[in-house]
């Protein structure tokens, strides 16, 4: 896969599971055009003309991921909850390739336990949870990062589900948030991963009960997570094993196997 980019605005898919948003009303007042859409509007209202934004769902053909769509995707971001398992392996192995050779993923909530990102992870992604309107609080540990510039310390959520550890995750590259709750737990809630190529970046809050995706500080933090992740190198490319000479440090060799002839 050899893909150059464009020069420009970054080209962002908001990929939203729109389940709750039909089938309970409550989630519906809150968010009436689709989570997706709220987190959309978040990206637009921060990076303005740096950003061209379009949503995709579960339920769009190939549920809006297509080959054509993710070649034309500098940023992914990924929100699901009640539906992983109908989501299309080949659809999962498809972002998967993708974020290898470069393209940007973030990834929002309980999308901890989408299939995207555990395969990314390599692990179950287990933590622990309540949903009893907790207070979060989300501590900057990170002040220098691209990501926490311009969001107050801490941020303050008043009703939120709790998430804590054990966060069954890779040690992250980089940690930039911490959130504490009402009822004493803590959790790594913002968190950097570098796969091949592709940049990826987990922010916990943002349950489909609570008006988080609203929150302007939220927002930002989105905002901030998708221009972070658009990758800087000059084409996307899947990671090749090379072979190379002696004292030849610039050209890598075709590689197919230890009993190529």
């Amino acid at each position: 896969m050899t893909i150059t980019p464009t020069t420009g605005a970054t080209r962002v898919v908001v990929w939203g599971e729109n389940r709750h948003e039909q089938l309970e009303p409550e989630v519906a007042k809150i968010y009436p055009r689709g989570m997706h859409t709220t987190i959309r509007e978040g990206i637009e209202e921060n990076l303005a003309d740096q950003a061209v934004v379009r949503t995709a769902t579960l339920d769009d053909p190939e549920h809006g991921l297509t080959e054509d769509v993710l070649a034309a995707t500098d940023v992914l971001v990924w929100w699901g909850h009640a539906a992983h398992d109908e989501v299309s392996d080949v659809v999962v192995d498809r972002v998967h390739q993708h974020v290898l050779a470069g393209m940007g993923l973030v990834v929002l909530h309980s999308g901890h336990w989408s299939k995207i990102f555990r395969k990314l992870m390599g692990t179950s992604c287990t933590l622990r949870w309540r949903s009893e309107n907790d207070r979060e609080l989300i501590w900057t540990v990170d002040p220098t990062h691209p990501i926490a510039q311009g969001v107050p310390h801490p941020i303050i959520v008043d009703a939120q589900e709790m998430y804590g550890e054990q966060f069954d995750i890779p040690a992250p590259d980089e940690l930039i948030f911490i959130s504490s709750f009402s009822g004493g737990e803590v959790f790594r809630s913002g968190c950097t991963f570098r796969r091949g190529h592709g940049r990826i970046f987990y922010f916990s809050p943002g349950d489909q009960d609570y008006p988080v995706y609203h929150h302007k500080d939220i927002r930002k933090v989105i905002a901030n997570g998708v221009a972070w992740a658009r990758s800087d190198r000059p084409e996307r490319s899947d990671p090749t094993l090379l072979r190379y000479e002696t004292g030849d440090f610039f050209n890598g060799h075709g590689y197919e196997g230890a009993l190529e002839r």
